[in-house]
This record gives structure tokens, sequence and C-alpha cells, in this order.
């Protein structure tokens, strides 16, 4: 680096010392505009909010990382306060905040850089996403999810961290195959559960958005650290053309205020000053001499501040790239793929199962799982004891061979036993404990005509009962016609009343009893 004059230290030294006691109206000025200037004094960047960037694997060694980390993974019984939402929403305001800090320096005619230029031009992407988010992460919903006990992310559902390794291994980058070999892996040692496969396209979402977040923030304070470097250039070229005696006394002001030794504050003050006259070459040699006692150079500090704008760079469009992904990527096929349960479910002895269509799966899926909940056992044992059902039902030779089943076929049919008759057979061979709820709705499904009519009926004669009553009270009983207008009486009534115990029964049924669809077979 070529330098016209190379004063010693002590040229500073006496110039703060001159200082040391007032500080000039120039240099408040300096501070205020350097201050209130940036825009940026809310976001600090902290070690804990680093960008989610390790090692990079291939799909070969996320394979194996998965086993790994289901290894290290233990769940915790406690239920502690869903967070991912609030998170969210400081998320949004913090890239909010990022992106009009950006806009700024845009139209001040202020270069920014490349990864600023990209979050810019795609953040009506990333607001699109974090509606999606919102959307698909009501209130509570993590609440349900299996929660880690240790590491960084204890307290946080398992499926959040699975969420952000990915992110964290692949720079922002997702990729379907890679994800599903992950997740594999690591069932083969746990196996997650139903809700879990589902939340992975909405836990990918927010680890991404919380990755640029993360980029985001250093980004803006790179900006500032950049801004308090112009302003700091400003003053002295000002200062060199206009009164260069003053320039160290400039010099010495910016020393004393310990600006920022970072990459971003060298590198755009060396890019300022580098090449003209000598007195500025100054401010460069008090730098250079700030930075040998932690032995880093100029040079050094301007190439890691490359380096930090590229890998900046590489993470929020592989973010943003991902996230544009996420939407094309068949989701229903992923959870059938990954999920245990399902694999299970194809050993159907009917061998039906693999035939029906996706919804209809799905429906056995969800049973198993809501069937786990009221006993001790996982989603994928109560999918073993459906099987182990359905296969003593099971003809000794399959259907094929035209062998009557000693009971109806159906039984041997693993969905009889998930959403079918033979529920209350699998729900006493797990142990599954009935709500009241539940109790209700299965007398219910036992009586229904009964208690249809029943309830019509009940609701009909306390209707006209009090209607009777009424006009009785009111009516001379030793009139002649007495009878015959109490007869007409009554009937009016049943007709009237029962109209309306039709339409209050029909209107409770609708609240009370939710339809269920028939399994269908996939015929395309």
């Amino acid at each position: 680096m070529q330098v016209g004059i190379l004063p010693h230290e002590a040229t500073i030294g006496w110039a703060l010392h001159l200082r040391a006691g007032s500080t000039s109206i120039l240099g408040h000025l300096t501070q205020f505009k350097t201050r209130f200037s940036t825009g940026a004094l809310s976001l600090v960047a902290s070690d804990e909010d680093a960008p989610l960037r390790s090692e990079l694997f291939s799909a070969d060694q996320m394979e194996q990382y998965g086993k790994t980390l289901a290894a290290a993974h233990k769940i915790t019984p406690r239920r502690t306060r869903d967070s991912l939402l609030s998170r969210l929403s400081d998320n949004e305001s913090k890239l909010i905040e990022v992106c009009n800090i950006l806009a700024t320096s845009l139209s001040a005619n202020q270069r920014i850089t490349p990864a600023g230029e990209w979050l810019i031009d795609n953040f009506h992407l990333i607001e699109e996403q974090v509606a999606t988010a919102k959307r698909h992460l009501p209130r509570g919903y993590s609440r349900e999810l299996p929660r880690l006990a240790n590491g960084p992310s204890a307290g946080l559902p398992r499926v959040y961290d699975i969420a952000l390794e990915t992110i964290s291994h692949g720079d922002g980058l997702v990729d379907a195959h890679r994800l599903s070999r992950f997740v594999t892996a690591y069932q083969t040692v746990t196996a997650l559960k139903l809700g879990e496969l589902w939340a992975i396209p909405i836990m990918l979402r927010l680890a991404l958005i919380e990755n640029l977040r993360r980029v985001g923030v250093r980004m803006a304070a790179a900006r500032a650290d950049r801004d308090l470097a112009n302003v700091w250039a400003d003053q002295m070229m000002e200062t060199a053309e206009t009164d260069p005696k003053s320039l160290i006394l400039v010099i010495a002001d910016m020393a004393r205020s310990l600006p920022p030794m970072g990459s971003a504050f060298v590198a755009e003050l060396t890019r300022r000053l580098q090449g003209q006259s000598a007195g500025l070459a100054l401010a460069l040699t008090w730098i250079e001499q700030q930075l040998a006692e932690s032995h880093l150079t100029i040079d050094q500090l301007v190439q890691l501040e490359a380096q930090v704008q590229a890998s900046h760079q590489v993470s929020i469009s592989n973010s943003i790239g991902s996230l544009r992904l996420l939407s094309a990527i068949d989701w229903r096929e992923f959870v059938e793929q990954t999920s245990v349960v399902e694999k299970l479910l194809r050993d159907d002895p009917a061998g039906v199962h693999a035939l029906m269509e996706f919804s209809t799966r799905d429906h056995y899926r969800h049973a198993a799982e809501q069937i786990a909940r009221r006993c001790a056992l996982s989603e994928a044992e109560v999918a073993a004891k459906a099987i182990e059902l359905a296969r003593t039902r099971a003809p000794e030779h399959g259907f094929e061979t035209g062998v009557a089943p000693p009971r109806d076929q159906r039984e041997s049919h693993v969905g009889f036993y998930l959403i079918d008759e033979g529920l209350l057979e699998l729900r006493n061979a797990v142990g599954a404990k009935l709500t009241a709820w539940e109790s209700l709705s299965k007398f219910g499904r036992k009586h229904p005509l009964k208690i249809y009519f029943g309830t019509i009926a009940g609701i009909t004669g306390l209707l006209t009962a009090g209607l009777v009553a009424t006009v009785y009270r009111s009516i001379d009983v030793a009139d002649p016609l007495f009878g015959v207008g109490m007869l007409l009486l009554v009937a009016m009534c049943l007709l009237a009343t029962s109209q309306l115990a039709v339409a209050t029964v029909n209107w409770l049924t609708t609240l009370l009893v939710s339809p269920r669809s028939l399994p269908r077979m996939d015929f395309r």
C-alpha cells in the first residue's frame, strides 16, 4: 500500500491529548450524524443470532447425520410456551427494518451489496411466505409437537430443530431428495409422529425466514459501519480541501470515538481514502497500527469483507430460492415416502391399502395417530397392532385364490380396525381410553335412529304440553265443546311443534355429528 506520509504514532497521540479536554462542534455534529443517519441502532448482530451456516453436507453425509441427530435428541414431557409465532413476528419486523435501511441507501445513491439487492428485489416473496407461515401455524399448533429437552433448541419442537439443521448444513438450500434421505435416516433411530412430518414444510419456512433475518441483521450492521466510514471519509476529504492543517484534528476525533475495527468499516474507509492526498493516508496509517495489535492488516480485512459479502449473497439467494421451492414440492408424496406408519399399513393382509386414493390412506394414518394419543403406544405400534388383527381374519391363501374367509372379507382389511366396526377391538387391544365425548359419540353411532326420533319426540312433547297447559288455564271446562276443542288444539300443537323439533334436531346434528368420508379406491 503506497502512502505519502508515515507519521509516528505519537503525532496522533499529541492530537488526542490536545482534544482531550473538549470536543469541537465539528466532532459533535459528526457523532450526531453518525448515530442518527444510519437508522440501524435497533439492529444488533449477536453471536447467538449467527447465520445458519455449518459444514456443507452431501446427501450421503446428511443421511449419516440424520442418525447422529436422532440419537442426540431427547424429548421432554413438559409443555412450554409457544414461541414460534412471536419469533416469526419479530423476524418479520426485523426484515422490514433491514429493507427500509437498504432502500434508504439506494435512494441516497449509495452502493449496496449484492445480497442486499437480492433481499430488496425478492422482499415481496418474503412477505408472502411470512403470511403463509402465519396462516398455516395457528396459535398453539406447535404445542402438540414433541419438544426437545436439551441442546440449543431446548423447549422448541423437535421438527423445528430438524429444519434448522437442514438449512444450516445446506447454507439455506433445500433439496427434496436430500431432505427425504435425511428424515428417513433420522427415523431409523427415532420415528417421527405424523403431525411432525406434516409440519416439516412450515418449519422449513420458519427456519428460512429466521436465516434471512440473521443474515439481514448482519448486513444492516455492516451498512451502519460503512455509513460511519463514509461520514468520517467525507469529513476528512472536505477538511483536506478547505483546511489541511485541521485534518489531524479530524483524524484525532475519529480515533477518540473508537470506531469499529470491523471489516465493513475498514474496507469502506480504505476504498474512500486510498490513493487520495498524502494527508489522508494518516488515517489509514492509524488504522494499520490499530489492527497490528490484533495481528491483522488492512488488506486482510478488505479480503475478509469481500468473503463475507459473498457468503451473505449465497445464503440470501439460497434461502429465497428454497422459499420458492417449498411451494413446488409435493408434500403429500414426501409424507407418504417418509411415514413409518404408512410403511406398516402397506402390509395390509387384504392388499387393498396401497390401492386406495391418497385421502383415504391419509385418513387411516390420522386414525392411528388419534388412537395413539389415547394410549401408551406409538403411532407405529398402533398401526402394527391393526395389521396383526387384520391378519387373524385373513384367509390362509389370500383373496386371489377365491377361498372365502371365515368371516366378512372386510375384517382382513386394516381399515376395518382403524375407522370401522373393528375400531373398538383395536382400542381394547392397545388399551386406548375413550373420552366422555367419544363414549357419547360411540353410543350415538350405535343407536342413531333411536336418538334422532327420540329427541324429536321429546322436544315435540315438551312444547305441546306447554302450549296446551297455557290454553287449558284460560278456557271453561264446563263448555260442551271442551273435549273436541282440546283434541283439535293438541293436533295443531303437535303439527306445529314437530316442525320446530325436526328443524332444531337437524341443526344440532350438523353441529355435533361430523361427516365421515367413505374409503375409496384409486382407479387412475
